[in-house]
C-alpha cells in the first residue's frame, strides 16, 4: 500500500498537513517532527520470521505508519485512522474551520443552550 492510499482509505499521520495535498513521498520534515530520538535497544537481530521486538518503544493502543529509507533506517510515525463516512470533513477546509472555531466558542463559554432537539431527530 502507497502512502497516497492511506489518505483514501482514511488512515492518516497525526501529523497531516490538513491545509495541503497529501504528498506522494515524504520529505524528512514530513516525518520527523522532533529530531531527538531515544536509544530504546542497542542491538537486535530479527527473529527467523523476520521480526523484531519493539514492544519497550510502542505506545499503547497505537497504530502506526511505517517508513523506510533507501539506506534501511526505519520510521514509525503514530497515526489515527478515520471512518471513510467522515474524512469528508477533513478534505473541506471551510467545514474544518467552521468545526474548529465551534470546539474554541465552546471552551471559551461563548455557547448558548437551545434546548432539546430530540423533536427533530429521524429514528
Amino acid at each position: 500500500m502507497k502512502l497516497w492510499d492511506n489518505y483514501f482509505s482514511g488512515h492518516i499521520p497525526l501529523a497531516f498537513p490538513w491545509d495541503i495535498t497529501y504528498p506522494l513521498s515524504m520529505t524528512t520534515t514530513d516525518v520527523i517532527k522532533d529530531t531527538k530520538f531515544e536509544l530504546m535497544v542497542e542491538s537486535q537481530k530479527p527473529d527467523s520470521k523476520k521480526r523484531l521486538s519493539i514492544g519497550q518503544a510502542i505506545v499503547a493502543g497505537a497504530t502506526y505508519a511505517i517508513y523506510r529509507n533507501s539506506l534501511g533506517q526505519i520510521v514509525l510515525d503514530p497515526v489515527v485512522t478515520i471512518p471513510a463516512s467522515e474524512v469528508w470533513l477533513f478534505r473541506n477546509k471551510k467545514a474544518l474551520t467552521s468545526v474548529k472555531r465551534g470546539l474554541e466558542d465552546s471552551a471559551a463559554g461563548r455557547t448558548r443552550n437551545l434546548g432539546s432537539f430530540a423533536a427533530h431527530a429521524k429514528e
